[in-house]
C-alpha cells in the first residue's frame, strides 16, 4: 500500500485543536504532499471532545484512514480515549505537566514534554499545542525554519510579542525532541508539487464564483455556513452581492427573485433549512427560472446531530416540492469535485431553466484536502442557455413559455422592450396567462406539463453516465454515491491486495440516474454491495425503484461518523463468507 502518515490531535473545544491542524496542513502542502483532514467535533463552544485527524502522503489521500501514527492529546480525556487505539511504532507527544499515560499498549512510544519548562511564558494555556507541533516536526525530519515561517504568519495579528513567545517555545521543544525522542523510521517526504488546502465549502463557493454567480444568500446553518463565510469574505473582490436572510423561506424566494432578473444565483443550507425551501423549488420549476441550491447533509432527523455527517437527505431531495417537475440532483465525489460540480450545475440549470441541487455532506464540506491550483481554474465555460438579452424589434408577441420540442422556451430578462409577459406560480398558457382565469383548461394544462417534462430527456443526454473503475471481472463490485468515493477506493485497493479483486461504481448524478447504464454494468458483476452513510439504504431503495435492481449486500453507517477503509474491508469479507448481507460497522480507529 502507498505511504501515508496520520496525526491525531484531540482535546476540548476551546483548547485550540484547529491551530496545530492548520499548521500541519500548511507544512504538508508546502512539502508537495497530499492531505485529507477530518474534524470530529461537538456543537458546544467550550468543553466536550474534539478529535482532528490529518493524513498526508506523496500520493493522493482521499480519506482519514484507519490508523494514527502520531497522537497529540491536549487533555487527559483525549489521552484516555485514544491511547489504547495506537499500535507498535506509533508515538504520543503530550504535556507531562497535566497529562499522564495509563498503561500504554506495547510498542507505543511515549514522548513527554513539560510545557512549564519549555514554554517562554506560562500565560498562554494553548502554547502546549505549539510545543507539540515543534516536537512532532523534529521527529518527522522537517527543518525548524519551515515552522518558524508559519508561526510568524499564524500569530502576526496578535503582535510581535506573541509571535516571539511561540517561536521561542517551539525552538526549545524542537531541540528537546531532537535530543530525547527517536525520530520516525521514515522522514516526511517532499515532492516538487505545490498544493492549496481548501474545504469543501470553500470549493463550493469558489465554484459558484467561477460559474459567474452574482447573488448569494443564506441563513447560517451548519455544516453549510462555510459557503456563506467565503462568499462574504470575497464578495466585494468577486463582484457578488451577498445577503444573510432571516430564514430559508426568504432565502429561496430571494434567490429565485434575483435569478428572475437574469443574474446567476446560489444559496446553501442543510436538511432542516432545505425542508423550508421545497415550495420555492416548485416555483422555480413552474416559472422556469434556474436556481442552484446546495444542501450540506448532517445527521438527522430534525436538528439531529448538527456537527456529524450522514447521507440521509436523498429522498428529501427526490420528493422536494409539489407535483412533477424537472430537476437536476448531483453529489460531489470529493473536495476538488465540489468546485467542478458547482460550475457544471449552473450551466445545466440555466440551459434547462430548472432547479439544480448539489447534495454535499459534512465530511466533504468541512473536511480539508490538498488541491492542485490548476483544478481551481476560474476560466470555465459559461452556458446561459436560451437567454434573451436584446430588445425585440419584430413586434411579435412574446411567449415566455412557448411550447417547443425540447421543452425549453426562450427566456427574456425582465424589462427588455418587446418582451412583456406574465410570470405566475399557477399553471399558465404560453404567454403566462393563467389557465384558471376563466376555467381550468385540461388540454392546455396537459400540454404545458408535457412541455416542461420534455426537458428531462435533454438533461439525461447532457449528463455523463457513471463508469466502472477497476477490473471488469472482479469478485466484488462496491457501489457508492457522493462522498464515499475515496474510502471505497482505498478499501478496494486493500481487498484486491489481499486476493479479493474489487471494482467500484460511484454515482455522481442522481437525477437523472442513467439507470440503463448502471444496470448494464451491475448485471455483469459477480457480487454487488452498496455502501452508504444512512440507516435505511436510501440509494439502494432509489436504485430499486428506478431500475428494479437489488444488490447482493449492503454496508451502512449511521452513527454520525464517516466510513474508514477497514469498515468496508471487514464487511465485505463477512458477506463473502455468508455471515450476513447487511453490515453496520461500529466506529473505531484501527492500527
Amino acid at each position: 500500500m502507498k505511504y501515508t502518515f496520520a496525526v491525531g490531535i484531540g482535546g476540548a473545544a476551546g483548547q485550540g485543536v484547529a491551530t496545530p491542524g492548520n499548521i500541519f496542513a500548511k507544512i504538508f502542502a508546502r512539502r508537495g504532499l497530499h492531505l485529507f483532514a477530518y474534524n470530529a467535533y461537538q456543537s458546544i463552544i467550550r468543553g466536550g471532545h474534539t478529535f482532528l485527524t490529518i493524513r498526508t502522503g506523496p500520493e493522493e489521500v482521499t480519506n482519514h484512514g484507519d490508523r494514527i501514527d502520531l497522537l497529540i492529546p491536549l487533555n487527559q480525556d483525549c489521552m484516555d480515549r485514544h491511547l489504547d487505539l495506537l499500535g507498535p511504532g506509533a508515538a504520543v507527544i503530550y504535556n507531562s505537566d497535566s497529562i499522564q499515560p495509563n498503561n500504554p499498549p506495547d510498542g507505543v512510544r511515549l514522548c513527554p514534554l513539560s510545557a512549564r519548562q519549555l514554554s517562554a511564558s506560562s500565560r498562554n494555556k494553548v502554547e502546549q499545542n505549539t510545543l507539540a507541533v515543534a516536537a512532532s516536526l523534529s521527529m518527522m525530519g522537517v527543518g525548524f525554519q519551515t515552522l518558524e515561517e508559519i508561526l510568524s504568519q499564524q500569530f502576526k495579528k496578535k503582535g510581535d510579542a506573541v509571535v516571539e513567545e511561540n517561536i521561542s517555545g517551539a525552538r526549545s521543544a524542537y531541540q528537546y525532541a531532537t535530543e530525547h525522542f527517536e525520530p520516525f523510521p521514515t522522514a516526511l517526504p517532499r515532492t516538487e508539487n505545490g498544493y492549496a488546502v481548501v474545504t469543501g465549502n470553500m470549493a463550493l463557493a469558489m465554484g459558484g464564483a467561477a460559474a459567474g454567480v452574482k447573488f448569494y444568500c443564506a441563513y447560517p446553518m451548519s455544516p453549510s455556513t462555510g459557503v456563506l463565510h467565503w462568499m462574504a469574505a470575497h464578495a466585494r473582490k468577486a463582484g457578488i452581492m451577498v445577503r444573510q436572510v432571516e430564514d430559508e423561506i426568504g432565502v429561496i424566494n430571494m434567490a429565485i427573485g434575483a435569478a428572475h432578473t437574469g443574474v446567476r444565483t446560489m444559496c446553501a443550507t442543510s436538511g432542516g433549512g432545505f425542508a423550508l425551501m421545497t415550495e420555492g423549488l416548485g416555483m422555480s420549476a413552474m416559472i422556469e427560472t434556474p436556481v442552484v441550491v446546495i444542501n450540506v447533509q448532517r445527521a438527522g432527523p430534525s436538528t439531529g446531530v448538527p456537527t456529524k455527517t450522514e447521507q440521509g437527505d436523498l429522498w428529501q431531495m427526490l420528493g422536494a416540492g409539489l407535483g412533477d417537475y424537472p430537476r437536476i440532483i448531483a453529489a460531489p465525489l470529493d473536495i476538488p469535485d465540489c468546485f467542478k460540480l458547482t460550475t457544471e450545475m449552473h450551466n445545466l440549470a440555466d440551459r434547462f431553466q430548472c432547479p439544480g441541487i448539489i447534495l454535499s455532506d459534512l465530511l466533504l464540506s468541512e473536511g480539508h484536502a490538498s488541491v492542485d491550483p490548476k483544478d481551481l481554474d476560474f476560466n470555465v465555460p459559461i452556458d446561459r442557455g436560451e437567454l434573451i438579452t436584446s430588445p425585440n424589434g419584430n413586434g411579435e408577441p412574446y411567449k415566455r413559455y412557448l411550447i417547443t420540442e425540447s421543452g425549453i422556451s426562450p427566456r427574456a430578462i425582465p424589462g427588455l422592450p418587446g418582451y412583456v409577459h406574465t410570470v405566475a406560480t399557477d399553471e399558465h398558457m404560453e404567454d403566462g396567462v393563467l389557465i384558471s382565469d376563466e376555467f381550468t383548461d385540461p388540454v392546455k394544462r396537459r400540454a404545458m406539463m408535457e412541455k416542461r417534462q420534455r426537458k428531462v430527456a435533454g438533461i439525461e443526454a447532457a449528463v455523463p453516465p457513471p463508469w466502472l473503475t477497476g477490473p471488469a471481472d472482479a469478485d466484488v463490485t462496491l457501489i457508492g454515491w457522493g462522498s464515499t468515493k475515496g474510502v471505497i477506493e482505498e478499501a478496494a485497493e486493500i481487498l484486491t491486495a489481499e486476493g479479493i479483486t474489487t471494482n467500484q461504481l460511484q454515482i455522481r448524478w442522481l437525477v437523472p440516474l442513467n439507470g440503463d447504464t448502471i444496470t448494464g454494468i451491475l448485471k455483469e458483476s459477480r457480487r454487488t454491495i452498496i455502501v452508504e452513510n444512512n440507516y435505511s439504504g436510501q440509494f439502494a431503495r432509489y436504485l430499486r425503484s428506478e431500475t428494479s435492481f437489488v444488490p447482493d449486500g449492503h454496508i451502512r453507517k449511521y452513527d454520525g461518523e464517516p466510513f474508514m477503509p477497514h469498515h468496508i474491508v471487514e464487511a465485505v469479507k463477512d458477506q463473502l463468507a455468508g455471515r450476513t448481507t447487511l453490515s453496520v460497522p461500529a466506529h473505531e480507529i484501527r492500527v
